[in-house]
């Protein structure tokens, strides 16, 4: 299982496991992680947007509404539209 690293604005770390193919933030949902998600996941907006650390690889492709939503370039991702598929670590940002 991917072991996924929340690095939180005041610089705690959290670590969880994850299933393989769910996104960062219903991974964070669901081991109580804070993060922001306005429009419920579903990439229209941006309040879900974290920094990759690293693990980059183990994330699914930036798809059309990262891209729609004007995320494009990295480290920057939409936790709602980014699938995990290894280990990774993200910088929550604040709001």
């Amino acid at each position: 299982m991917p072991i996924v690293t929340f690095i939180h604005p005041d610089g705690t770390v959290q670590k969880v496991e994850g299933q393989e193919g769910d996104t960062i933030l219903k991974i964070a949902l669901e081991s109580s992680v804070p993060m922001e998600h306005a429009c419920g996941g579903n990439g229209f907006c941006t309040t879900c947007m974290c920094d990759v650390e690293s693990g980059m690889d183990n994330l699914s492709p930036r798809n059309d509404r990262e891209e729609n939503m004007g995320v494009t370039d990295d480290p920057k991702r939409l936790s709602c539209q980014s699938k995990v598929k290894g280990d990774v670590s993200v910088k929550l940002l604040e709001d």
